[in-house]
């Protein structure tokens, strides 16, 4: 390797750790039940946006089993991307919200800042279980367009991102036709959920 191209992977990852740092930081100043209000806040505001991008929408999420919505903030740096963010799953059937944390890295060439929300739709009792219980790691590419009509049974919008889970992404200019979710895990917060 290159000193060149060394000297930039090591400012990459020390960029990256300053920007992760920064966001616990922000997180660890807040009470549980602050950071629970902010969650919950977020998700109003994310699906408000939702409906109104895409009014269908309304009806995939009260017909699901459950959904659960993410606010994720990224950054590419270099060759080096890292993303945070926290969000919660809701119980359709039960009303149970459960706060979750999500957290990503991976390789990929550019500069920026990303803030994007998604909103996971659950029409299968096994896939919402798991998500919450489990938790969830989107390892494989989830680069899909996004369905239109009822194209193979998918709401019109969402992508496909495993057996009985669709997501819609929604970005600063609205809903995204394609995401990419690969590297990113997904897990129970304990600390907001009282354990």
């Amino acid at each position: 390797m290159k000193q060149g191209t060394y000297r930039l992977n090591i400012l990459a990852v020390v960029a990256i750790g300053i920007f992760l740092s920064g966001f616990a930081g922000s997180a660890f100043a807040a009470s549980p039940q602050e950071k629970r209000n902010e969650i919950r806040k977020m998700r109003s505001e994310t699906l408000a946006k939702l409906y109104k991008v895409h009014p269908l929408a309304r009806g995939d999420i009260s017909r699901a089993v459950g959904y659960a919505v993410f606010s994720n903030i990224g950054v590419n740096l270099i060759l080096l991307s890292a993303a945070g963010g926290s969000g919660v799953a809701h119980d359709n059937r039960t009303g149970r919200d459960v706060y979750m944390k999500m957290i990503s890295g991976g390789v990929g060439f550019g500069l920026g800042v990303k803030d994007f929300r998604g909103v996971f739709v659950f029409s299968s009792d096994k896939a919402f279980k798991q998500f919450v219980e489990s938790g969830w790691a989107a390892d494989l590419q989830a680069d899909a367009a996004a369905k239109s009509g009822e194209k193979g049974g998918a709401a019109a919008g969402a992508i496909t991102v495993a057996p009985g889970v669709d997501l819609y992404q929604l970005t600063e200019t609205g809903l995204a036709l394609q995401a990419t979710i690969q590297g990113t895990k997904y897990f129970k917060d304990d600390e907001l959920n009282g354990k």
